[in-house]
């Protein structure tokens, strides 16, 4: 008889950001284009989200599509607008059911007028949801956070001497949500590629050599496993050293 793997217990992180990494490279070794790859990729999304409501996890943050990404080919720039709108259209209704409470966090200027509407409209309706914050990091850059963050500040005639962590933490476009305590980079590659560069400074991370497409539950459990056995010691000792 296979013994049932346990889910994940008491040292499940509360919020968990992923870079979504290799939905390109997933696509090209099966000999698919890229924008292929890309829509499995959001299709693995709709399983990892079910998965985090499963193993508890509050609050998810997602890396879908970054500032710098605009530099990317017309044809797939164009073919990622064209998902977004897809998966809010498609995803909306069952990710409301489900009590997932949807935030956008970057800049929707830039984007088409019809698809900042749709992205409105997504969190107004979900807006009351608990069951799990689900942060869409669309049109985003971390060091464009800050800048933006840093203008707000200047324009709101905060004293300088009134400027504290706290205070900025509070001008970022995840203000509300507590810093992510696990970070995960899919397709093996060791870069934090201008991805909550203010709020992961003492989350713990975890990469994988394994393409989003294929991150599945399990390499999900597997993450949540390697994190319970991190020691977080946010810049001081360890309880075993302090002993």
């Amino acid at each position: 008889m296979t013994k049932k793997k346990a889910v994940p217990g008491s040292r499940v992180p509360t919020h968990v950001a992923i870079i979504m990494d290799g939905n390109g490279r997933w696509a090209i070794s099966r000999g698919l284009p890229r924008l292929a790859g890309h829509r499995a990729g959001t299709e693995n999304l709709r399983r990892i989200i079910t998965a985090c409501t499963e193993f508890g996890v509050k609050y998810l943050t997602i890396y879908a599509f970054s500032t710098e990404n605009w530099g990317r080919p017309r044809e797939e720039v164009d073919g990622l607008m064209r998902i977004l709108e897809d998966v809010i259209d498609k995803e909306l209704a069952e990710l409301n059911k489900e009590g997932v409470q949807l935030r956008h966090i970057g800049r929707l200027e830039g984007l088409d007028p019809k698809l900042q509407e749709k992205v409105l409209e997504a969190i107004e309706l979900t807006k009351n949801n608990n069951r799990l914050v689900l942060n869409v990091a669309f049109n985003y850059g971390g060091r464009d956070e800050i800048v933006c963050a840093i203008q707000r500040i200047i324009k709101d005639g905060v004293k300088p001497e009134e400027v504290n962590s706290d205070l900025v933490s509070r001008y970022m476009f995840t203000a509300g949500v507590p810093d992510p305590d696990l970070i995960i980079r899919t397709s093996g590659e060791l870069r934090v590629s201008n991805f909550l560069i203010w709020q992961g400074a003492y989350s713990e991370w975890y990469v994988t050599s394994v393409y989003w497409p294929d991150f599945d539950k399990e390499e999900l459990r597997k993450a949540f496993d390697t994190f319970a056995k991190r020691d977080r010691r946010y810049g001081g000792l360890s309880q075993t050293v302090e002993e």
